[in-house]
């Protein structure tokens, strides 16, 4: 495809079918090139994601390194796309099939000691990082990684841009701390005027003689920071900016809600509203300016400057940042609009999914409704499975709860113009979801559990269930930073030296994902659980948890123990029925496939503990007409069995390899 650039001197990048130039400037210098969009489609709910931070994977070319403070991990590293280039081996044999890159859009510089090295401060829409190379080394990194088999996800911010103007709030023209009040006859207030605290009204102005309406927005002009009007021209527009100020009710909402005159109390849909209202129009605390998404102009721009991506650097999906912060009816437009474009251009299957950072399971549900987002990240998981369970202890029949709870909040209905499985069919984002244990916007798995052994078991539950594993890199390194910037280490100062591929967890990891690989079922099947438990303490069945995957035929019981100290069993002498059901028929001998498990072990379902109550709780009548087994397994503890029947396992003597 005969693709048409255009650069200009000043750093404004778009293509011409988006139509953005015009207001960008008459210094444009055409560039022309070919670049061919190509289409990998498959079926997502194969993939293996690695979440790659680009300033901290690998520093491949040491001549775009300005600004680098070694070892400040809230400055520039130096990591780049060259050095994702030269590390493609590393990701293959982690058993990676697909990227998602920090955003690598030109962002504002620095502020307040900190760099926009991770891509969130937004200054131009549709000009490169500098500091991680050009378009052309963006083009070859994505061409690299696809010719090798691995597909890109763009990490994209439609929320807010970054630091770009401030509110004049004293109206002395200049950014500052305003001071308000004499402390005589009023208090005195101090107030940043880069991020001051929210007010429904808009940010107010306040002199020496008292009020004085809207503050005046003012951009800013730090060209040596990069910080000033952002780019293309039309974003150069107050009007598109709510001008609220920053949230502020996050962990405190009652008293916001008091203080805004709400009694949550007495009127909790109010307050709800209130908090809700905050979190969409309000700015990003840290200055990051609050987008009206409900613009349609803005809207426009937005699915412009986004889609504009896909085709200049052949980008397969995005990840979307900041998605509770935009109003609902804006996911469908956008989401519309870019399947649309997707398909435009030859990219089938094109991937959306969405961060809502919350732990209520409804809103981050609300997200996949039709005609939105493919996928949201499980956050609800992230808390209440992968925290409470694996690393404090909290009884399995959480995850049962949890998981239930998915199949009201999600949708169910995949878009038809969205992504489809492997037999072409929508699939539903119920389905589909982001399954990951930490990221760089929370601590890592090993900052709060330093045990290993819970972290290689969340592992191998996340590399189970049904939905899409993501990996936050270095987490295979056993990185146990703390909150930002602490969990956002360079990838090449892992303490087993850089890229090494031998350590236990990198092993764990890759073996998972081998094992996910050569079971169909572990990717693409029907998920149902059959043994959850309270007990945590010294019971038969404390911390067991158990569930089936099945897909065309083929079975697969997956049995974790979170348990830390003693061995369990999927059995209960307390219960009515004493030994777990299964869909597998009496006599089926299974062999465990866990890395790690006595190939030579077998073990037999039968009919023993198999009332009739049991068997019609788990077993749907189209498998086995409605018939069962029964399983007692015994699981030593933080260990997992992966079972299936021996006819199938026996073939699988080696995984077949990343690819």
């Amino acid at each position: 495809m005969l693709h048409q650039l255009h650069r200009l001197a000043a750093g404004c990048v778009a293509s011409a079918a988006a139509l953005l130039l015009s207001a960008c400037g008459a210094d444009m210098a055409p560039v022309t090139t070919d670049f061919k969009t190509t289409n990998l489609a498959r079926d997502w709910r194969g993939e293996v994601v690695y979440q790659l931070m680009v300033d901290r994977f690998a520093d491949g070319e040491r001549d775009n390194n300005k600004g680098v403070v070694v070892g400040d991990l809230g400055r520039y590293q130096g990591g780049d796309w060259q050095g994702v280039i030269d590390n493609v081996d590393y990701l293959t044999k982690l058993g990676v099939t697909s990227v998602w890159i920090s955003p690598v859009v030109r962002n504002v510089e620095s502020d307040a000691g900190y760099d926009g090295y991770h891509g969130y401060w937004t200054q131009d829409f549709l000009d490169v990082n500098p500091h991680f190379g050009d378009i052309a080394k963006l083009r070859e990194m994505v061409q690299v990684l696809h010719a090798n088999g691995i597909l890109v996800i763009l990490d994209v911010v439609t929320n807010h841009v970054g630091q770009v103007f401030y509110y004049d709030i004293n109206r002395n023209g200049r950014p500052d701390d305003s001071v308000q009040g004499t402390g005589t006859t009023s208090p005195i207030l101090r107030t940043g005027e880069y991020d001051p605290d929210f007010d429904l009204r808009g940010v107010q102005a306040v002199t020496g003689l008292g009020a004085s309406g809207n503050a005046p927005a003012t951009w800013i002009d730090m060209p040596e920071l990069n910080r000033g009007a952002p780019r293309p021209a039309q974003f150069a527009n107050f009007d598109w900016y709510w001008k609220r100020g920053r949230v502020t009710v996050w962990g405190r909402e009652a008293e916001a809600c008091r203080i805004a005159g709400i009694d949550p109390d007495a009127n909790w849909q109010d307050c709800y509203n209130y908090v809700r209202t905050q979190e969409v129009t309000g700015d990003f605390p840290g200055g990051l300016k609050d987008l009206r998404t409900d613009l349609p102009e803005v809207r426009q721009a937005l699915i412009d400057v986004m889609t504009y991506w896909i085709t200049a650097a052949d980008i397969d999906g995005f990840r979307i940042d900041t998605v509770k912060h935009v109003e609902h009816d804006f996911w469908i437009q956008f989401a519309t609009a870019v399947r649309a474009h997707a398909k435009q251009v030859g990219k089938e299957n094109f991937f959306m999914f969405g961060e809502v950072f919350d732990g209520a399971d409804w809103l981050l549900g609300s997200y996949t409704q039709p005609k939105m987002l493919d996928s949201v990240f499980y956050f609800s998981q992230k808390f209440q499975v992968y925290d409470a369970v694996f690393k404090y202890g909290a009884p399995t029949s959480q995850i049962e709860k949890l998981w239930t709870e998915r199949k009201a909040n999600y949708g169910t209905v995949g878009n038809p113009d969205g992504v489809l499985s492997r037999d072409g069919q929508p699939i539903a984002p119920q389905q589909l979801l982001v399954n990951f244990l930490d990221n760089h916007d929370t601590p890592r798995f090993l900052f709060e559990q330093p045990d290993v052994n819970r972290l290689h078991l969340a592992v191998t539950l996340q590399f189970t269930q049904n939905g899409m594993p993501c990996i936050y890199y270095g987490t295979e390194q056993e990185f146990s930073g703390g909150n930002d910037p602490a969990n956002r280490e360079p990838l090449w100062r892992s303490n087993f030296g850089a890229f090494n591929t031998t350590n236990r967890t990198f092993s764990h990891y890759a073996k998972m994902a081998r094992l996910r690989k050569a079971l169909p079922e572990l990717l693409y099947g029907e998920q149902a659980i059959h043994w959850s438990t309270e007990r945590t303490g010294g019971e038969q069945d404390a911390g067991i948890f158990a569930f089936e995957r099945r897909y065309k035929g083929n079975r697969v019981m997956v049995v974790l123990n979170t348990h830390p100290t003693k061995e369990s069993e999927t059995s209960a002498d307390s219960l009515v029925f004493g030994s777990m059901t299964t869909t597998m028929l009496p006599g089926t001998v299974l062999r465990d496939l866990m890395p790690g498990a006595d190939p030579a072990a077998r073990f037999e379902v039968n009919a023993e503990g198999c009332e009739t109550v049991a068997c019609t709780a788990v077993v749907p009548d189209d498998y086995n007409g409605g018939a069962c087994g029964c399983l007692k397994v015994a699981v030593p503890a933080l260990g997992a069995r992966v079972l299936v029947p021996v006819e199938r396992a026996e073939p699988l003597t080696s995984f077949p390899e990343p690819r």
